[in-house]
């Protein structure tokens, strides 16, 4: 049996963390798609399940990557919803969209590397910071 918990359900932050999107933007979709329509607990805060962001991501992903309208979008998830492939098809557009990011952080880091793009300097205030929490402290056993 696996030790690992398993995120069920997240807060509008928490979804906007994961999807690299703005809270008016997942609020905006909610008016825009039918099947986004997270719950709410007592307090009113958007409570989102797996499933709903697995959806915000195949969302995404068609209106930026594969550049469709909102019409567009909806129309797709619907087609697919009905075919019975959209918890499939979501991982997949989730798969494509971390692939991208991979490929754009190992093109950074590589230009780095080259010298042809700068690493900015850090304030020697962060810097110090950085090197005095490293350090272990004095009183304490190691």
């Amino acid at each position: 049996m696996s030790d690992d918990i398993v995120q069920e359900f997240f807060s509008i932050g928490d979804v906007c963390q994961l999807t690299d999107l703005k809270p008016h933007v997942l609020r905006y979709w909610e008016s825009q798609f039918r099947f986004l329509n997270p719950a709410k607990n007592r307090s009113g805060n958007r409570v989102y399940q797996r499933r709903e962001v697995d959806l915000i991501h195949l969302v995404k992903h068609l209106l930026y990557t594969e550049k469709y309208t909102i019409d567009g979008a909806r129309q797709k998830v619907d087609e697919h919803r009905k075919g019975g492939a959209i918890k499939v098809v979501a991982r997949e557009a989730l798969a494509v969209e971390t692939l991208a990011e991979l490929e754009r952080e190992l093109a950074h880091l590589s230009a780095v590397l080259d010298g042809s793009v700068a690493v900015p300097d850090a304030a020697p205030d962060a810097v110090l910071e950085v090197v005095l929490d490293a350090e272990p402290d004095a009183g304490s056993a190691t």
